[in-house]
């Protein structure tokens, strides 16, 4: 197993390079628990202003937001209890309700999300929005913290060594805590990165992904990224703006990454027509949002 993971990680050294979060090395550092909750208070969203929409909605109590694009429309369940500040977020911003900065560094208040396209589809896994540049880079010109419960999804139940879609992370966590930044360091130290790797394997993802950054409460009922789930995109921990995508498969790589904030209850065919049209070939209309709770 270990050759395997030195063979990627030389790989990774040659074709990318590698940022590194250096973190307090100590005795036996692989078989203790670091994680630490955040304090976390909920809140209740509120939707200022109560569309009319001409699509037919669940008749389960739940706020909805139904994107009207160039492909058709898509009816998704916004998670208020799950994701209340996300939620908040995506229909302030949805609804003209909240400030953001544009492009040319001048603050707006305006449906955001008017006029944009969907610039980011892959066939198989998701289509991704909300991005003012059409190129990913682009967004309301301010950063917002993840909202995850990892206990509620079952990462701290969940082994790294029964989870090989999290190996990229445990790679990263273990180069970081013996500072390896070249193949010379790694072949150096290569005894204690084979037991620290060894050790971590029975680590719990959410204390893998805690020592790269990321944070989670323990209060709101967190969703896994399963099939046609809503979720912002990021850049890593704590770097929510006003990207999101839509999965079109489940996605168990992303859960305790990415927060999930909604579900799409209608349109699945019209989701799978944005993905298949590729790149920047779909633009949402308008973001109406509705209050049914």
């Amino acid at each position: 197993m270990f050759k395997i993971f030195q063979a990627k990680l030389i790989l990774i050294f040659a074709l990318f390079g590698f940022s590194f979060i250096i973190i307090q090395c100590g005795e036996k550092r692989f078989k203790k628990i670091t994680y630490e909750p955040i304090s976390y208070s909920s809140t209740k969203v509120i939707v200022k202003r109560l569309d009319t929409v001409n699509v037919k909605l669940p008749e389960k109590p739940a706020v909805y937001a139904v994107l009207q694009t160039t492909a058709g429309d898509l009816v998704l369940e916004l998670f208020a209890d799950a994701a209340p500040k996300t939620v908040q977020n995506f229909i302030d911003l949805a609804q003209g309700e909240k400030d953001f900065t544009n492009e040319k560094g001048i603050k707006e208040r305006r449906p955001f999300y008017d006029g944009l396209k969907f610039h980011r589809v892959i066939p198989d896994f998701m289509a991704q929005g909300g991005c003012p540049r059409g190129d990913g880079g682009g967004g309301p010109g301010y950063k917002f913290e993840d909202e995850i419960n990892a206990k509620a999804i079952g990462l701290d139940k969940l082994k790294v060594k029964d989870a090989p879609q999290y190996q990229a992370q445990l790679q990263r966590v273990v180069l970081s805590e013996f500072n390896i930044l070249s193949r010379q360091q790694l072949d150096e130290k290569r005894a204690e990165v084979e037991a620290a790797y060894t050790d971590a394997l029975e680590l719990p993802v959410m204390e893998i992904l805690y020592r790269i950054g990321y944070r989670f409460n323990e209060v709101v009922p967190s969703k896994k990224a399963v099939r046609h789930s809503l979720a912002m995109a990021n850049a890593g921990p704590n770097t929510n703006g006003s990207q999101f995508f839509i999965n079109q498969v489940d996605t168990p790589h992303l859960d305790g990454i990415h927060t999930v904030f909604g579900h799409l209850v209608s349109g699945a065919e019209v989701l799978d027509r944005i993905i298949e049209k590729g790149n920047l070939q779909t633009t949402i209309r308008k973001v109406l949002v509705v209050d049914k709770r």
